[in-house]
């Protein structure tokens, strides 16, 4: 099926603007929600949202989210044991500043957490949300600092701990990741810190696992080119009822490359301080 275009940032002045970060959701009961930005630059845009009753083959008109909610900025929400629609969401007009925003009602009213506090100056943006055994949520995401970051909840993202760094690395690069059925959590992201290399850092593109969201096993690297000029990046993974999991990440900013992979059959070894094993 080839695809088709259903949001294309024209009729918001004379001049079309770009539409920005789109991510799809799939609640469990309820239409298929298609979120994203529009604006002339990610400090000026604002929320919208679609929904589909056809699994994505027709859409509703598309509307604007309420001032100050901006919806999942990069990576799905989730969807809380009461039904709630959690979505990790961020700011970059006065510093870069994560928040929540919450949604009952499949996004006709919604709520948002205060900006959440970091330990230091920390520029995070872009988080993504895994359920951990204790029953408390993580937040892990991008930053300017080197490092993905990672933040807690024990309230159901009512609230949140301050913002603090992994040693996992982040080349200022978007990242993704899902808590698997069996409970382990599952990663993507650019396993490299940016340096002066014209790929910004956005290569190797790496899976690792984790039982708890704190200690990281290498699992698979999906690709590593150091001279390939805009490196592999904005990953997003989802895992589906049969258990395999569905990764798809820019190629080279040319295309959308899919990948389809078996958790059980990955062979693990421990990540130690950030480092890679051999």
């Amino acid at each position: 099926m080839p695809p088709v275009a259903v949001a294309d940032g024209v009729g918001f002045g004379p001049n079309r603007l770009p539409t920005w970060n789109p991510v799809l959701f799939q609640p469990k009961n309820g239409p298929l929600l298609l979120f994203y930005k529009v604006g002339p630059k990610p400090a000026a845009w604002w929320g919208m949202m679609m929904t589909s009753t056809d699994d994505g083959k027709t859409w509703s008109k598309p509307q604007r989210l309420p001032d100050g909610i901006l919806g999942p900025i990069k990576d799905k929400p989730v969807q809380l044991s009461n039904g709630d629609i959690l979505c990790g969401s961020s700011t970059e007009n006065s510093g870069r500043k994560i928040h929540f925003e919450r949604t009952s009602d499949f996004g006709k009213t919604w709520s948002a957490t205060p900006p959440v506090a970091g330990v230091g100056k920390i520029g995070a943006i872009q988080p993504t949300i895994l359920f951990l055994k204790n029953g408390s949520l993580e937040a892990l995401g991008r930053t300017s600092n080197g490092k993905i970051f990672e933040c807690f909840s024990s309230d159901s993202g009512e609230a949140w701990s301050p913002v603090t760094l992994t040693e996992l690395p982040n080349p200022d690069s978007g990242i993704d990741a899902v808590t698997l059925c069996d409970g382990r959590q599952l990663l993507v992201y650019n396993q490299n810190i940016r340096s002066g290399s014209h790929n910004k850092g956005r290569s190797p593109l790496n899976v690792a696992v984790s039982p708890d969201g704190t200690n990281w096993f290498a699992a698979l690297i999906l690709e590593d080119d150091p001279d390939a000029p805009d490196g592999f990046s904005y990953p997003a993974v989802i895992q589906t009822p049969n258990g395999l999991v569905h990764i798809t990440y820019t190629w080279e900013r040319k295309r959308i490359k899919h990948v389809v992979i078996d958790p059980n059959k990955l062979e693990l070894k421990p990540i130690i301080r950030g480092v890679w094993p051999n």
